[in-house]
């Protein structure tokens, strides 16, 4: 007989059906965690970071930026801005012998790239468990609707009839895993797009603020050499 109810379906489904609706449940909420989680963190940056820009792009000189940068901990664009001018001095310039010796262009430039690397790094972490999640969540919940379908067919067998009352009820409880895994990966893939275009945005900023950072330290930069330039084409 055909039980209703989400509970009593739940309890007429296989041992091996259960076990997959038990992970994909616990995959969901462990999603939805990082879901969550991920939007604070984007939208305490984001606020910040627009702060940040907003006083970078009015600057006249590095030591007002570097004051800003100090105070914004939570903003990726501030803290490239404050780790170049902490590990280069480009706010003192760098002294040898009480001579003032510019900033090479390159240097300030890979030493940008590598915070950014960083920072995105960070703003990229548990990502990927939203990628694995939408990936194979629709398998998983193929797998317990395959096993649910062979346990019906089986029940098929041992009664010795197929008629629709006799089929209908183990499908339907066999495609329960499907919809399952279903509703598992579509928040996580929707998540995890929605978040790399948070992630891409972030990045154009922090673009921005190396170019922002070296029209400020114009009279201090030395240009890359040409031997550097062929190089790095």
């Amino acid at each position: 007989m055909f039980q209703s109810g989400p509970m009593a379906l739940i309890g007429s489904l296989g041992v091996v059906s259960k076990v997959v609706l038990f992970l994909l449940l616990l995959l969901s909420v462990v999603s939805w965690a990082v879901i969550l989680l991920k939007l604070r963190v984007f939208k305490s940056a984001d606020a910040e970071d627009r702060r940040f820009m907003t006083v970078l792009l009015k600057a006249k000189d590095v030591d007002e930026v570097v004051r800003h940068a100090q105070r914004s901990t939570g903003s990726p664009c501030a803290k490239i801005f404050h780790g170049v001018v902490d590990r280069l001095g480009t706010g003192r310039e760098f002294q040898d012998g009480g001579v003032a010796l510019p900033v090479d262009r390159h240097v300030m430039e890979r030493t940008a790239q590598h915070i950014a690397q960083g920072q995105l790094s960070h703003l990229e972490s548990y990502l990927p468990f939203l990628a694995t999640t939408g990936n194979i969540s629709p398998f998983v919940g193929l797998l317990g609707t395959v096993m649910g379908i062979i346990d019906s067919f089986r029940e098929i067998g041992s009664q010795g009839t197929a008629s629709i009352a006799a089929v209908a009820p183990g499908v339907s409880e066999a495609l329960v895993a499907t919809a399952a895994g279903l509703f598992t990966a579509i928040p996580a893939v929707i998540a995890y797009n929605y978040f790399l275009s948070r992630i891409r945005g972030t990045a154009f900023r922090m673009d921005t603020v190396t170019v922002e950072l070296l029209t400020l330290m114009a009279p201090k930069v030395k240009p890359a050499s040409p031997d550097s330039i062929g190089t790095k084409g």
